[in-house]
């Protein structure tokens, strides 16, 4: 299967595209700037292209059989719109080429809601600063994003995580349809999931959180580890 990758130099699309060729999948890395992909193996071609370009992704999207978007935009308070700019340019491209599977990372943070472990401070002080102060921008552009993929007509996923960590390689991670009452996602474990979703029509049409219960930070630990690092 021939699977195009766009956001594929952040840190989940790098992993993404080694386990999909991994896999044995002819697969393409989209890239605004191919020079610096750190992954040159047989099986996968580097593309250079703008997903805000409509004629650059279509040149990508053209003889693929699955789309999968891991873009990601560091959080801010200026304007954002990457997220819904780009899906719109890859849903016209699928479109126009007759690609039907669509799988795009979104984020808990969409559709915040308060975890059983959280404690006061996560779920009164740091959620509401995260997703209505801090992340505001990102997050109204994801919830364009997410509208507009389930209006796309195509076979589409929307893939969930929460706060996104490091593990070296994939655990048992739990797929759960809707909002997963847990706070952490490796993103071995989204790349993972991501994947699993080209041969998997189970949850097409369907939002879904990808949950992470083995080797779990601190809330401490993912602050100074995540939140705090140079994105």
């Amino acid at each position: 299967m021939r699977v195009a990758v766009f956001g594929a130099n952040g840190p989940t699309g790098r992993l993404l595209v080694a386990q999909a060729v991994d896999a044995g999948h002819e697969v393409v890395a989209v890239t605004r700037q191919p020079e610096g992909f750190p992954v040159r193996r047989e099986g996968l071609e580097v593309a250079g292209a703008d997903v805000l370009s409509a004629e650059a992704v279509d040149g990508v999207v053209t003889g693929c059989d699955a789309v999968l978007s891991t873009l990601g935009v560091p959080a801010g308070k200026k304007p954002i719109d990457t997220y819904s700019r780009g899906v719109a340019n890859i849903v016209d491209a699928m479109k126009r080429h007759g690609v039907r599977r669509l799988a795009v990372v979104s984020s808990s943070g969409v559709d915040p809601q308060p975890y059983s472990d959280g404690g006061f401070l996560f779920n009164r002080l740091l959620l509401p600063y995260v997703t209505r102060v801090l992340g505001k921008t990102m997050y109204d552009d994801m919830r364009r994003m997410e509208a507009l993929v389930r209006d796309s007509g195509l076979d589409w996923t929307i893939v969930r995580p929460s706060g996104l960590y490091h593990l070296p390689a994939a655990t048992e991670y739990t797929v759960v349809e809707g909002h997963a009452d847990a706070r952490f996602t490796a993103r071995v474990d989204l790349a993972a999931c991501m994947l699993a979703l080209v041969d998997d029509d189970r949850y097409v049409g369907g939002t879904v959180s990808v949950v992470t219960t083995a080797d779990n930070p601190t809330m401490l630990q993912w602050i100074r580890r995540e939140a705090m690092a140079k994105r």
